[in-house]
């Protein structure tokens, strides 16, 4: 999700994880995207009753796409700053395989920018895996050439090869690759595999890959990168001097991608504290008042994840009843949020039935409800509250220390939303709406005072978390599930 309200794929995340650095929806082009394009511009009459095809105008338009961004206008197209920003340099990915069918027009593309573009204004770096055969005991580089003869088929030729390895590749085997690929033999990069995903950026400057850019691109001036900050990133996560044990509770735990952000969040937070943080993955489906104690017993807190739809919910009120009786650490994203609010209202309030109308549109307490600009919606992709909005935090909250500011502003990504005709309710019986958005009066944050660590967020911090600006409230999530520890030691998580 980025700021303005773009669902995107992963890469994105790690793209701002990595480079400290907002994406948006121009950040981000897929086929159906480009084919829309060119079918509404038919439509309008812009191409003048011409036969639209895949080449010109599907390749014009991946074109116009990849070249968006930048400050250099090849083709004279209107070019908008995104946050304020031309950018110099235009990194386009371009994923799946050389050969995919649906990966044919992109790269042609690129063969022909490679032929309209000056040679420093357009490079190619092609990445290939080199697999290890552990039965022979060897490196095989002939996948890399095929790859390589695919592309060249194409008319695309690499100007910079990046092998993917499990072990390093020998000076016999680069010049091997860059004899039969037709590339330079300093052209031959290896990416080994790293202990962490954050230690490659300094593989790949060992490898000298930043150099090759900017000597090809002749980009002048250019200092050696500060990677201080990051060196001791990756030292706090590497040598920790403590660790916890956190409860990530959700439906989707089957799906290796689905709490991503929340996990490389945890990353981040735990290095920040100098805290190795396990993160047990439990299926709120499996979860109930039987097993609670037995599950969530050894856990330093418990993170309630965000999600949609009715399976799996009454585990996740469960997991924040726990939490609140038993003064454990709590954290609720959006759903995590708003399924706190329910539990509160069942076992604090008395409302025996109140539970959110996503799920039960007959409850006489709906505490949760959809939001006023939804009911007319029909439409249900990409027209949910997407995207950043600000948010005014209470003085002497918990969010506020935890902030250090007044107005922070986060993304959002749910139809549903606290029903503000029971703020006054909760808030007499201790839960506290310490967040606002000044616009609307939306409930954003809810916590409890007289607990040790209890909050709720209807937005989404993890997607703003990186290493070098570790998301606060996850840090601060982690430093009192380290209080905890220190004061509940169990016996089978000790320190080591």
């Amino acid at each position: 999700m980025t700021e303005d309200g773009a669902e995107t794929d992963l890469d994105l995340g790690h793209y701002e994880r990595f480079l400290g650095v907002h994406t948006s929806k121009a950040n981000n082009v897929t086929t159906g995207k480009i084919y829309h394009t060119v079918i509404t511009k038919e439509r309008e009459g812009a191409y003048l009753g011409k036969t639209v095809q895949i080449v010109p105008h599907i390749t014009d338009e991946i074109k116009r796409d990849m070249l968006y961004l930048g400050k250099k206008n090849h083709y004279d197209f209107v070019i908008t700053e995104i946050g304020g920003t031309v950018w110099d340099i235009v990194i386009t990915e371009i994923g799946g395989t050389v050969g995919d069918m649906e990966s044919q027009p992109f790269v042609e593309a690129v063969r022909q920018l490679q032929w309209e573009l000056p040679e420093e204004d357009c490079m190619s770096i092609h990445l290939t895996l080199v697999p290890y055969l552990s039965a022979a005991k060897e490196l095989k580089t002939k996948p890399t050439q095929h790859s390589v003869q695919m592309l060249q088929q194409s008319g695309v030729q690499p100007d910079v090869i990046v092998c993917r390895t499990e072990h390093p590749l020998t000076p016999e085997l680069r010049k091997k690759v860059a004899l039969f690929c037709n590339v330079k033999p300093g052209h031959v990069i290896q990416s080994i595999d790293a202990w962490s995903i954050y230690q490659v950026p300094l593989n790949m400057h060992e490898e000298h890959l930043d150099e090759l850019v900017v000597r090809h691109l002749q980009v002048d001036n250019f200092a050696q990168p500060d990677m201080k900050e990051w060196n001791e990133f990756l030292s706090k996560l590497r040598h920790p001097k403590s660790e916890v044990d956190i409860a990530l509770v959700g439906k989707y735990v089957e799906l290796q991608d689905a709490y991503k952000s929340i996990l490389e969040a945890f990353v981040h937070a735990g290095a920040a504290n100098e805290c190795k943080v396990r993160v047990h993955t439990v299926h709120s489906e499996h979860l109930n008042e039987d097993n609670a104690h037995e599950v969530l017993s050894r856990m330093d807190g418990i993170l309630v994840a965000p999600g949609f739809g009715e399976r799996g919910l009454e585990g996740k009120v469960v997991a924040i009843k726990y939490a609140r009786e038993n003064n454990v650490p709590f954290f609720g994203i959006c759903l995590g949020m708003q399924m706190c609010v329910v539990e509160f209202a069942r076992n604090v309030l008395g409302f025996k039935d109140a539970a959110s109308t996503e799920v039960d549109a007959k409850t006489t307490h709906p505490v949760i409800s959809l939001m006023e600009d939804q009911k007319s919606t029909t439409i249900k992709g990409g027209t949910m509250r997407l995207g950043a909005y600000d948010c005014v935090l209470e003085k002497d909250s918990l969010a506020r220390s935890i902030y250090g500011c007044e107005q922070i502003r986060e993304r959002h990504r749910h139809r549903y939303e606290f029903n503000s005709e029971y703020v006054s309710a909760f808030e007499q019986a201790g839960l506290k709406a310490s967040g606002h958005n000044p616009q609307t009066g939306l409930v954003e944050v809810v916590e409890l005072p007289t607990h040790p660590f209890f909050i709720g967020v209807q937005f989404h911090p993890e997607y703003k978390s990186t290493p070098e600006k570790p998301q606060p409230i996850f840090t601060a999530f982690v430093k009192a599930a380290m209080a905890f520890r220190e004061a509940h030691p169990h016996s089978s998580n000790t320190k080591k």
